[in-house]
């Protein structure tokens, strides 16, 4: 029995394939197809509302700096305003780091929801959901190549 994929919920050998709980053996399958689900417009908004909050500092900075130059203060108001706008700014880069990770992760996970299907026995089985793209794909080929390979 060769292995294609194995991790805590999912188990595609090339003799069977366990997914949410079920067991089914190869040769139950007659057709495996996977679809998307609509995206998911809630995610697509918090990417926006990360970005918004990496972007709020530095324009908070940008501002300091900006009024500090534009108004006729004294020495010590315009060093302060300059000063506090750059350390705006410079108080921004962790942040940042953090929540661009946050982003780069979301688009790993995708906004859509990802379905391996099969049909059995003549009726359609939802194999599979999960919003992890690498995930899904690592699983897809995996099935691909049990079904390809034929039987033990």
């Amino acid at each position: 029995m060769l292995t294609y994929y194995r991790d805590a919920d999912v188990v595609v050998t090339s003799t069977g394939v366990r997914m949410a709980g079920r067991q089914f053996a190869l040769a139950d399958f007659t057709a495996v197809w996977h679809r998307r689900s609509r995206r998911s417009w809630g995610i697509v908004a918090g990417r926006g509302v990360i970005g918004l909050a990496v972007a709020v500092p530095v324009l908070v900075g940008l501002l300091g700096i900006g009024v500090a130059l534009l108004i006729h203060a004294s020495a010590g108001t315009t060093v302060a305003l300059i000063g506090g706008g750059i350390l705006a700014g410079l108080l921004a880069l962790p942040l940042a780091d953090v929540l661009l990770d946050r982003v780069d992760r979301s688009y790993d996970r995708g906004s859509r929801s990802l379905e391996i299907w099969g049909r059995v026995g003549g009726a359609d089985v939802l194999l599979l959901r999960t919003g992890d793209r690498r995930r899904f794909g690592q699983i897809y080929r995996a099935l691909q190549r049990a079904l390809d390979s034929g039987p033990a």
